[in-house]
């Protein structure tokens, strides 16, 4: 049981984390060119 909780804490952290990189704009770097995805992450 501790062990599928501590699986399902990862796995939430890993989407959030995801979600945040890929999906959360983050306005202050824009200083890299015109694309989004220009080695700049």
């Amino acid at each position: 049981m501790f062990q599928e909780i501590v699986a399902f804490l990862i796995l939430a952290l890993a989407i959030l984390f995801l979600i945040r990189k890929f999906f959360w704009k983050s306005k202050k770097k824009k200083n890299c060119g015109d694309k989004d995805d220009c080695g700049c992450h």
